[in-house]
């Protein structure tokens, strides 16, 4: 009876793992978009258990009341300033929309900012983490890891995935968090995007690499293959963290996408393509760090009120009336 427990519980924890593995951001630019309450009940009949929310909507947390769906909250952009400065205000933040929620909504982590890093508001970073960490207390805190969310931008060297270095600009900021994420056992969020490595350099990168359809190793580095431009991408900040005490450091996947519209090489069959097979192929991690990869599909609609390049426009997994457009299966 011991061991049928013990095999019980093992399968259970894996299969758990695996439901974890990926989820999908749930971006609100839209002026067509249905009820959060419909939105929960979308991310359940295809059973995504992890959600990144970009603000605490207040709609959004109360669908999730009771649902089991995990979720990764940002702190927005425009708020680290006073964070970093103002304790109280930071913890006003959490107890408003943390505290109020955390006996029925999952909270995984929080993302101190969103690809800040370099920029005006880097400075701010740390000190924000630090008092929303704070906040968060001996309770939540074992429970919600603190972390920011950062772009390939804060890389100055990427290739090969194993010489991946941050900038310098990014260095003034990066060594500090990670020395920080570190202490507190959190990982760094990255967002990874072969679609904008792919459309800046087309004649260097293949769709293939760009999309896992590679037939076979594209990029040798040392011992290590490469078939797809994802895992040299993760594969490169993995090698910065090291470079600056952060080998220990794991990485979660905050954002990936493909557009199915609105500019080069954005299709339904090329979003489709990488969205499928993203989400098949995370759930055996990279060449450095084999293992489930936690990754956030970008993301659940198409939000007709996103501004910049018409791309960003059809990022959706589905369309405003909740019918997918492509198939992805979870």
């Amino acid at each position: 009876m011991a061991a049928l427990a013990f095999l019980l519980a093992f399968i259970f924890l894996a299969t758990q793992t695996n439901a974890q593995t990926v989820g999908v951001c749930y971006g609100m630019l839209g002026d067509n978009l249905p009820q959060p309450s419909d939105v929960v009940n979308l991310y359940k009949s295809n059973n995504i258990g992890l959600m990144r929310l970009y603000y605490p909507d207040g709609g959004a947390l109360n669908a999730l009341r009771g649902s089991g769906i995990q979720v990764l909250l940002d702190v927005p952009n425009e708020n680290l300033q006073n964070f970093a400065s103002s304790p109280s205000a930071a913890a006003n933040w959490v107890q408003t929309n943390v505290r109020a929620y955390s006996s029925a909504v999952k909270f995984r982590y929080i993302a101190v900012g969103n690809e800040v890093i370099p920029g005006n508001l880097a400075q701010y970073v740390l000190g924000a983490m630090k008092n929303i960490n704070n906040a968060l207390g001996n309770d939540l805190g074992g429970q919600i890891k603190v972390s920011t969310s950062v772009s390939m931008g804060v890389l100055g060297v990427s290739y090969p995935p194993s010489h991946g270095a941050f900038s310098g600009a990014a260095m003034t900021y990066m060594g500090p968090i990670v020395q920080y994420l570190t202490s507190t056992n959190a990982p760094l969020l990255v967002n990874v995007y072969p679609y904008f490595s792919y459309k800046g350099n087309p004649n260097s990168i293949s769709l293939q690499y760009a999309t896992f359809t590679s037939p076979s190793t594209v990029v040798q580095d040392g011992s290590l293959n490469y078939q797809n431009l994802f895992d040299a991408m993760v594969d490169s900040v993995y090698a910065a963290l090291s470079q600056v005490g952060g080998a220990n450091v794991p990485i979660v996947v905050s954002e990936s996408g493909w557009p199915s519209d609105g500019g080069f090489a954005a299709s339904v069959a090329n979003a489709g393509t990488y969205n499928a097979n993203l989400v098949k192929h995370v759930r055996s991690g990279t060449p450095r760090k084999p293992g489930p990869l936690e990754t956030y599909v970008f993301a659940m609609f198409n939000e007709d009120q996103k501004t910049g390049d018409p791309t960003e426009q059809h990022y959706g997994l589905f369309y405003p009336y909740q019918q997918p457009v492509y198939p992805v299966s979870f």
